[in-house]
């Protein structure tokens, strides 16, 4: 049973949820919308967010209808994974909301360490290369590395801003767990 829970909470966590907040976060990083990548996250997730924009009209450069998209998929995971016995503990609708609450902040604070940790990857192995993915990730990073490079410019050649906003990610990790 174990290994069915880790490849369903895999599949809806990684891919699915990832997908929906990908959804939200890419408009906000004012990510290139003729991206491969970025058409591809915009068509699997139309046949939700459209149905819902048409109810909920954006707020400035807030996609709301995107929002509760990604709040519905992250619910509907979270009752999955509960029918799968992965949280004994919750007996109230206060307390589902809660882990519901705590699992996509979970979920957005590793997608940025790994996003970051690409970034790291990608900026030694291949720097300056201009793939779809490099680009998406760039553009993804950059709002979070931006203010930790005013205060900590590069040394000797090294950016270490990535270094210190994973650092920072984790341990906000950590406090909510």
């Amino acid at each position: 049973m174990d290994a069915i829970r880790f490849i369903v909470g895999t599949l809806l966590q990684v891919l699915l949820v990832t997908v929906f907040l990908l959804r939200v976060l890419l408009p906000l990083a004012r990510a290139n919308s003729r991206n491969q990548l970025t058409q591809a996250v915009i068509r699997v997730t139309n046949p939700l967010v459209l149905p819902l924009r048409k109810v909920l009209p954006p707020i400035g450069k807030v996609d709301t209808a995107s929002i509760v998209a990604l709040l519905i998929v992250q619910t509907a995971a979270t009752a999955l994974m509960w029918l799968l016995d992965a949280y004994p503990f919750v007996y109230t609708p206060g307390q589902f909301a809660y882990v519901v609450l705590i699992t996509l902040i979970r979920t957005i604070l590793n997608f940025y360490i790994f996003v970051l940790f690409l970034h790291v990857i990608l900026s030694w192995i291949a720097p300056g290369t201009s793939s779809p993915g490099a680009a998406l990730i760039d553009t993804l990073s950059e709002p979070l590395l931006r203010p930790v490079r005013r205060i900590i410019p590069p040394l000797g050649g090294f950016d270490l801003s990535a270094l210190f906003v994973i650092i920072g990610l984790q341990a906000l990790n950590i406090a909510i767990t």
